[in-house]
């Protein structure tokens, strides 16, 4: 096996209703289907790995991806935007920027 360009983290956790939101419910399931659907489409799994995993942790702004090598955070996709992070960030290398995540700063010790 060779090694991918990227790989992408989408998270599929899903918790039960009376504790904190999860991606699973906000539909993250079908982002998953729609990104290997349309990565497949273009011809990309030799070069791209799309895998499902549990909490990446901000699940209030979910449904969440993470790319690496990058490091790349995306939050509140939608399957709308998969087409979009398909040609801009597996095609054209460009994270799309509209979608990515800002970790809050640290507060101060």
């Amino acid at each position: 096996m060779s090694k991918f360009k990227h790989h992408f983290f989408v998270c599929t956790n899903s918790r039960p209703p009376f504790m904190k939101p999860s991606c699973g419910p906000k539909n993250s399931p079908e982002i998953l289907s729609a990104l290997v659907e349309e990565a497949d489409r273009r011809g990309l799994l030799d070069e791209i790995k799309i895998t499902a995993c549990g909490c990446l942790g901000p699940c209030e702004d979910g449904p969440m991806i993470v790319v690496y090598p990058e490091g790349v955070w995306y939050h509140n996709v939608q399957t709308s935007d998969v087409p979009e992070i398909v040609q801009s960030h597996m095609v054209e290398n460009t994270p799309v920027a509209r979608l990515r995540y800002e970790w809050p700063d640290e507060p101060n010790a």
